[in-house]
């Protein structure tokens, strides 16, 4: 699958649709419906199970933010936790998004909001980001959609990515402090860092 039709509006690719599980100490075990066109079909991606595992928990209520969310690994494990929050589901491809509402509706959560960037509103702060960026889309547009998110945390909010060491962790890193941003590697595992950011 190309990096085009996942970072698409409307992937191209003729749709396969397929079941992924999701498993972690205090979540599931999940059945996750997936589909070609979406990032890590065929599985539930190693960098985002460890994101879920070596992250702080979220907090049990307010805006909490899936950045790029796929077919919702990230934000069904952030609404069975924290079933008093709303969890928003961002993602530019139609195809993950419906995924996501799709099986967020599966797992009864409803405090998935399963929504187009720019569908939500401007005035929500969150309180906690969560992502597995998409590092493919290049560093400039990268780096723009880091910084957009970034400057939607709330005053004492904080954001967690997790991002392959031999795709760039540490220079993210790097760019991030220089940036202005307080950043932290709370974990390296499988050559995948996972970094905590904060303003």
């Amino acid at each position: 699958m190309s990096s085009e039709q996942y970072f698409s509006r409307t992937p191209s690719s003729r749709t396969k649709r397929s079941t992924v599980r999701l498993a972690l100490p205090d979540v599931g075990p999940l059945d996750l419906v997936t589909d070609r066109g979406v990032f890590s079909a065929g599985e539930v991606d190693v960098g985002t199970r460890i994101l879920l595992r070596r992250a702080p928990a979220p907090p049990a209520r307010g805006d909490l933010l899936d950045l790029g969310c796929g077919y919702g690994p990230i934000a069904i494990a952030l609404a069975a936790r924290s079933p008093g929050a709303v969890v928003w589901a961002v993602d530019v491809n139609e195809r993950a998004l419906a995924l996501t509402a799709e099986n967020a509706a599966t797992a009864a959560l409803d405090n998935v909001r399963a929504v187009a960037p720019e569908a939500v509103s401007p005035a929500i702060r969150f309180g906690r980001i969560y992502s597995n960026p998409p590092i493919h889309i290049g560093k400039r547009p990268l780096h723009e959609l880091l910084s957009t998110w970034l400057a939607r945390l709330g005053p004492s909010g904080a954001a967690w990515f997790v991002v392959q060491r031999n795709l760039g962790s540490d220079s993210l890193a790097r760019w991030l402090a220089d940036e202005g941003f307080g950043v932290t590697r709370i974990a390296s595992e499988r050559g995948y860092r996972v970094l905590e950011v904060r303003p």
